[in-house]
């Protein structure tokens, strides 16, 4: 049998708490109230339910701004996190989930090869940051470039520096994919050094924090590894590529339905596969 919708709230009190501002206690107060009359709840009590679905609201959205702020790459959480299939030992991922480090402003620094889950592990603890109330900043060295290469434009480096670091996290993802200039290690160094000891930085990368000076100046390198080092948990990862094992086994993709599997063997793909020698992989090297 289907509930009866609860009686709207009447225009007066409707306005008031938009003027208030006051939405997600104007969203659930219909049914709040006609719940508090069915079951002759206490004043108090209907106005603390109130309170709290509006300081709830404001939580969620406060969350998901902050996602978006972010700039998180891949939705990746603990909820697809499997700790058993991580070389990172069980008792470490227990303690680093914790956060106390983020409140300590201690930095983490993961190195290994890649897909041995480096920026999973790290995007699923910046999500648990953002839900525990604080932010987070996410960057691969690139766009960290980038973004302090506009900056030097109009002269505001230090101004976007200090903006970084409100987060109560910034995170530098895949360090030493790529090469890295005079300029990327600049501002690698800008930021390890206005974070050092006020705010929690965590990098990844598939070599030792050690080896930074290989892909960047020497002495830009050492510099911002000492600072990053110097109240850091490091942590190595090793085995085989996480996202090569899921491909081999097939379970990187969704299987494809009887009808896909008809077009993709239909005469006009067959065509495509003759017209395109390198559709797929299949043309000459």
């Amino acid at each position: 049998m289907k509930t009866p919708e609860p009686p709207p709230l009447g225009d007066e009190l409707s306005q008031l708490l938009r003027r208030m501002r006051l939405p997600y206690m104007r969203s659930a107060a219909p049914e709040v109230i006609a719940t508090a009359k069915a079951q002759r709840w206490d004043p108090a009590e209907m106005l603390r339910v109130l309170l709290a679905e509006e300081v709830a609201g404001r939580d969620r959205a406060t969350r998901a701004q902050r996602r978006r702020a972010a700039g998180l790459p891949a939705g990746k959480t603990f909820d697809s996190w499997i700790e058993a299939k991580s070389s990172i030992p069980v008792p470490t991922q227990s303690a680093l989930r914790t956060l106390e480090w983020v409140g300590r402003a201690e930095n983490l620094a993961i190195c290994g090869p890649s897909g041995s889950g480096k920026s999973h592990f790290c995007e699923a603890i910046a999500h648990a940051v953002i839900d525990a109330g604080m932010r987070v900043s996410w960057f691969s060295l690139e766009s960290l470039t980038a973004t302090l290469a506009r900056a030097k434009i109009d002269a505001s480096v230090s101004r976007v520096v200090s903006r970084i670091c409100r987060a109560d996290l910034v995170v530098v993802d895949d360090i030493g994919m790529l090469p890295a200039g005079a300029d990327a290690a600049e501002a690698f160094y800008r930021v390890v050094d206005a974070a050092y000891e006020r705010r929690s930085l965590a990098v990844t990368s598939n070599i030792h924090p050690s080896g930074f000076d290989t892909i960047m100046p020497k002495s830009i390198a050492t510099a911002a590894v000492d600072r990053l080092l110097h109240h850091a948990h490091l942590v190595a990862t090793e085995g085989p590529s996480v996202r090569l094992e899921e491909a081999l086994a097939g379970v990187g993709v969704v299987a494809l339905t009887p009808s896909e599997s008809l077009r993709a063997t239909s005469p006009a793909a067959n065509q495509m596969r003759n017209a395109s020698p390198t559709w797929l992989g299949e043309g000459t090297s």
